[in-house]
């Protein structure tokens, strides 16, 4: 097995704003604790900015949240920690206790665990206890968050797909609705999301593996946005942050070793089939953070398991250990080479210390800084992460299969203007060589009586799939599909959704879009290619998401505008990563792409001109690559 001297030497951290220059070997690299951070002294009643501010952080037991609480606290605030565990909430309660004593701050800290962010009553129960102990807030940072599944989209969980959702965008949401009673006039609510979520003019970052990830941020940023214009009367402001790679427990031992397994599983390695390597690396990832020998240890007692189950491998037991401390080595290296590879899109070459960020909450949280930035993103990356640009406002000609076959359109809108549209896009796609299309909904839909419907839960996961197995079964082979989401009510305001209402708005718009082009691609892939992700190589087809539409009319506000983003802002970050992660990655020739209607001239849409654009990317050829995969089409 791998011995101690030949693992490959990692870079060690910076934190609590000192540069670690010590080379660690591998296995102590991923078992590495982060010191507890430096208590700032100062002499007592030194002018502390934040005196008499109350700060509540969701997350706030580890990593970046204990780091804002920390920073919070060598300002003067009180401090509100909360997050799902006891043990770290203790932990840092004693670290904000000490360094408000160091200060001579006469704050104080207030804690609750056991509470999760993505659970409505848990929120209402702490706010009232917060309430009933006659304090306010004046700062809430929407801090928790999860890695989520790190997965191409097409093997990632649905039900850890939709905790990632959950924990990022439901709990930011219902963080800073439920607190709002609480927050003061000029209260400040700042959302942390990540840097792979910027947007520019015709650019989308794609974040491989990350798809409920992205598309959860990428909502955050938005969601930030129209907190500022529907705040306005109040008083009070809403600013997000994208920081860039961070020091932390998440990145370097879970999101690196997990894309690093990830890559193993796709690309292969030696002998092995995918699904054991999926196997033996799901067994060893947890071990990580152990010696060598304990690692070595686990590899072997892994291959006895996968030896005794009789699994189909070409090896002795003896090969497949060898094997196996070979693929960990491999695992090792990779995961460094993501992080190099990372490191150099950086100015100065190095990630930021969890300080670093904490210093920018603290900053965006002043009466002057978040009076400037009220309503905006702020970048906090130093990356320099070029793309090439995905986004267009037209749909070109280019090389066409003359001779379609049969396309599904799904749907869950009721909305009359959706079904005409969906109803004309039929013909049009008929008339220009279609053979059929069949409609795929939860409920019958009697303005589309001409076409074959089926009834599905677009929603539930075995529903959606088993049903995709028999319109293939009955109707042959399918070419293609188009998921129309519909569009919210622009005119209902966020702040008087209910969790009920605001789920429903995540299924609809997310969840749903998500599920269905996961199982589409997995339909139009060869069969087995979930086990063995080569098989990718062998697939074709398109996907199109025809997402929510752009406000029109002569004078549309800024809160109108940013409400009609905010699942916009969710679908481009997940479309593009998707996308990326099945041409890329996967080496397909299955293409997503995502039109989003309406142009910022609050003009009406040419539906002609639509149905045209949505026909040519159904019917694009199988060899025909485009870079631009969003389509904002107007008139």
């Amino acid at each position: 097995m791998v011995g101690d001297n030949k693992l490959p030497i990692w870079p060690a951290y910076l934190t609590s704003g000192q540069q670690y220059r010590s080379r660690l070997k591998m296995q102590n690299w991923f078992k590495y604790e982060f010191p507890i951070p430096t208590v700032v002294t100062s002499p007592v009643n030194s002018y502390l900015p934040f005196k008499g501010k109350t700060v509540l952080i969701t997350g706030s037991g580890t990593g970046i949240g204990q780091a804002i609480a920390t920073k919070f606290a060598q300002n003067g605030a009180s401090i509100v920690i909360m997050g799902r565990r006891q043990k770290p909430l203790d932990e840092t309660k004693e670290i904000l206790l000490k360094t408000m004593s160091s200060v001579g701050s006469s704050a104080n800290v207030i804690s609750f665990p056991g509470v999760d962010v993505s659970d409505e009553q848990s929120l209402i129960n702490m706010y009232s206890s917060i309430k009933s102990s006659s304090k306010s807030l004046d700062i809430i940072v929407n801090n928790a968050g999860v890695s989520g599944p790190v997965k191409v989209f097409t093997n990632a969980d649905y039900g850890e797909f939709k905790e990632c959702v959950a924990i990022h965008l439901t709990g930011t949401f219902l963080t800073s609705v439920h607190g709002l009673n609480l927050l003061s006039k000029n209260g400040k609510v700042i959302t942390i999301s990540t840097f792979f979520t910027e947007e520019s003019k015709f650019e989308q970052r794609p974040y491989r593996f990350r798809t409920p990830y992205t598309a959860a941020q990428g909502a955050k940023n938005r969601l930030a946005e129209a907190l500022a214009w529907e705040l306005t009367d109040r008083g009070i402001r809403s600013i997000a942050t994208n920081p860039g790679p961070v020091h932390s427990d998440r990145i370097y031992k879970t999101v690196y070793p997990k894309a690093a397994a990830e890559f193993l599983r796709i690309g292969g390695f030696k002998n092995l089939k995918a699904s054991v390597i999926e196997l033996v690396l799901s067994k060893i990832l947890p071990y990580l953070g152990g010696t060598t020998s304990e690692i070595a240890s686990r590899g072997k007692e892994v291959a006895e398991e996968i030896i005794r189950s009789g699994s189909d491998i070409n090896s002795n037991q003896d090969d497949l250990e060898r094997d196996i401390s070979e693929l960990i080595t491999k695992l090792y290296h990779i995961a460094e080479k993501i992080q190099e590879n990372t490191k150099k899109m950086i100015v100065d070459g190095e990630f930021l210390a969890q300080e670093d960020v904490a210093e920018m909450v603290l900053t965006l949280s002043s009466e002057t800084t978040s009076r400037l930035l009220n309503g905006r993103v702020v970048p906090n990356d130093r990356v320099f992460y070029t793309v090439k640009p995905a986004i267009s406002t037209t749909v070109q000609q280019t090389d066409s299969n003359s001779s379609m076959g049969t396309v599904l359109i799904s749907t869950s809108t009721h909305n009359s203007l959706d079904l005409s549209r969906i109803e004309g896009l039929c013909h049009t796609m008929l008339n220009n060589g279609l053979k059929k299309v069949i409609i795929v909904s939860p409920e019958k839909i009697g303005h589309l009586s001409e076409f074959p419907q089926f009834q599905v839960d677009l929603s539930d996961e075995t529903n959606l799939r088993d049903s995709l197995n028999r319109i293939k079964g009955e109707f042959g082979s399918i070419n293609g599909l188009i998921h129309f989401t519909g569009r919210p009510d622009y005119s209902k305001s966020l702040l008087e959704l209910s969790k009920q209402n605001w789920e429903l708005l995540i299924n609809r718009f997310i969840h749903v879009p998500a599920l269905v082009t996961k199982h589409m691609a997995i339909t139009l892939a060869s069969e087995g290619a979930l086990e063995e992700p080569i098989r990718f190589k062998e697939s074709s087809g398109n996907l199109v998401i025809v997402g929510p539409d752009w406000p029109k009319g002569d004078k549309i506000s800024g809160l109108i505008k940013a409400r009609a983003e905010l699942f916009r802002g969710a679908l481009r970050p997940f479309v593009v990563t998707a996308n990326q992660e099945l041409s890329d990655v996967l080496g397909s020739k299955i293409r997503l792409y995502l039109v989003l209607p309406g142009n910022f001239d609050n003009g009406e849409v040419d539906e002609g001109q639509m149905r045209d654009s949505i026909t040519r990317l159904i019917s694009r050829s199988k060899d025909r690559h485009q870079n631009e995969t969003i389509f904002c089409l107007g008139n």
